[in-house]
Formats: structure tokens, C-alpha cells, sequence
């Protein structure tokens, strides 16, 4: 039988990874503390953990890009992140990075909600386009407010030019058979619900699923399960999987303003 905590155990295929939590967090305060325009903890809601961040471009804005940050909805906020807003920012957009009431203190549906709610505040702050991006379990929630629920208002959806999904989770009913489901407390029902992959797009806002090379193999096969689904629903779909990153190198390029994934996210490739 497949070991499914396996399948899904990033940090135990990646040596030293138990040392990135602490670096990743090091790393964003010191561009925190490099940028001219900043706007910390914005609330978006009532609750302790609904707010989110603005870092604002040197000039005009371009539009709004959102990055969700991933954990398997049970880990981090969005204080470890903010460096990887610097692509998309030397293009001359602002970046919201927002964080979300993680497992067990909510459901997977509410943190769909909360990620509605927090897109929505962000966007009547900042005129233009919408880019959505997020990173696994984040990948999960930006494709969710692509569904046909209508998480978003039609004023908001209407603005979404592209949505990146890295190493998303798509279809969330292989979690089940996983311990962390002891803490995320899905039924078949809500993982049914609660997969892109499993639901109607709302329309045809384009979708591009992006995994590194190197990650588990299960990862690669929720990239291409939605890049596949979508495409047959007429979704401008894409589908890139990048040699040579693992589940946590893979978003290092949203920092580099010339990087291919950076190129994507913002709309020039």
C-alpha cells in the first residue's frame, strides 16, 4: 500500500531543511527592513491572523499582485515571505502578502473565505489588474478563487488577468489517508469541495500550475492533474515544471525580477 505521508514529506527528501524556517524568516526582515514603501498589517477582517501586507513599487503601480503563502494550511504567515516579493515589485507592482487563520483553529473552507475577503480589501486599495499567486497550499487557495463557488465579487474576479500556482494542491482528497489530516479534520465532502481540480472553473481566467523538477513526485502529479482538467473547460491552462528545484527552491525566482517564474507571474512570458 502507498505510504501517502510519504508521498508528501517534503522536508524529510530535502537535507538541511530543518534550518529553513529560521532562514527564510531572517531573510524576509531584512528586505523588510530595505524597503522605502511598506504598509504592514492591514486588516482584511476581525480575527488575529487576518491581515496582510502592501510593499509598494518605486513608481506607479501596475496593478496588484497577491502571494499566499503555503505551510499545509497548519504553518507559517506571511512575515517569512516578503523577499519574494521583490520580482513582481521591481515591475512596478504592489505586492499583498497576506496571512490566514491556519488548522485547527479553522477550516479549510473558512481559510478559503479569509483569502476571498483578504484579495477583496487589497483590491480596493490598489487599482489595475489582478495576479494571483501561492505556493502549496497557498497554490491551493489562489486556484480556489478561480472556481465556480464565486469566492470572489464579480468586480474583483473581473480584474484577475492570471493566476500562478506553485506546487499547488489541487485535488485534497489523497490528504485524507495522511496523518496531518488529524489536524486539518477534512470529511471526503469538504476535500471534494474544497479541490479546483474536482470543480467547474467559473470562466476562462487563465491558470498556469508551476512545480519544481526535483519535488515529490506527487507534487508534479497535482501540477499536471490541473493543468490537464482545466484545459478540457477551455481554460488558457499551462503547465511548467522547472528542472532543478525542489518543493522550497522552487519560489526563489519570484525574487529575481529577470527569472522565468517572475517573467510568468507578472505577464511578460
Amino acid at each position: 500500500m502507498r505510504d501517502w505521508d510519504d508521498s508528501y514529506a517534503n522536508s524529510a527528501h530535502i537535507p538541511g531543511s530543518d534550518k529553513l524556517p529560521a532562514w527564510w524568516a531572517e531573510r524576509a526582515a531584512a528586505y523588510r527592513a530595505r524597503l522605502k514603501s511598506f504598509k504592514p498589517d492591514i486588516a482584511y477582517g476581525p480575527g488575529e491572523r487576518q491581515r496582510l501586507d502592501l510593499i509598494l513599487p518605486d513608481g506607479a503601480s501596475k496593478g496588484l499582485v497577491v502571494f499566499v503563502h503555503g505551510g499545509y494550511w497548519m504553518r507559517f504567515d506571511k512575515s517569512s515571505w516578503t523577499d519574494l516579493a521583490e520580482g513582481a515589485r521591481s515591475h512596478g507592482w504592489t505586492v499583498a502578502l497576506p496571512s490566514y487563520t491556519l488548522a485547527p483553529a479553522a477550516r479549510i473552507s473558512e481559510m478559503t473565505a479569509e483569502i476571498a475577503a483578504a484579495i477583496a480589501s487589497a483590491a480596493a486599495q490598489v487599482s489595475g489588474p489582478i495576479r494571483l499567486a501561492g505556493h502549496s497550499a497557498g497554490g491551493h487557495l489562489v486556484t480556489r478563487m478561480l472556481c465556480d463557488d464565486d469566492r470572489l465579487e464579480a468586480a474583483v474576479y473581473d480584474r484577475i488577468a492570471a493566476t500562478l500556482s506553485i506546487s499547488g494542491l489541487h485535488d485534497l482528497r489523497p490528504l485524507l489517508k495522511t496523518k496531518m489530516n488529524d489536524t486539518l479534520g477534512m470529511s471526503i465532502d469538504e476535500a471534494t469541495r474544497e479541490s479546483a481540480a474536482l470543480r467547474l472553473p467559473r470562466g476562462q481566467s487563465p491558470l498556469t500550475a508551476w512545480v519544481g523538477g526535483n519535488e515529490r513526485p506527487e507534487f508534479i502529479r497535482q501540477a499536471e492533474l490541473m493543468a490537464n482538467i482545466w484545459t478540457g473547460f477551455d481554460v488558457d491552462t499551462r503547465l511548467v515544471v522547472e528542472a532543478g528545484h525542489n518543493h522550497f527552491t522552487v519560489v526563489d525566482g519570484l525574487k529575481d525580477p529577470s527569472s522565468a517564474i517572475t517573467r510568468c507571474l507578472v505577464g511578460l512570458d
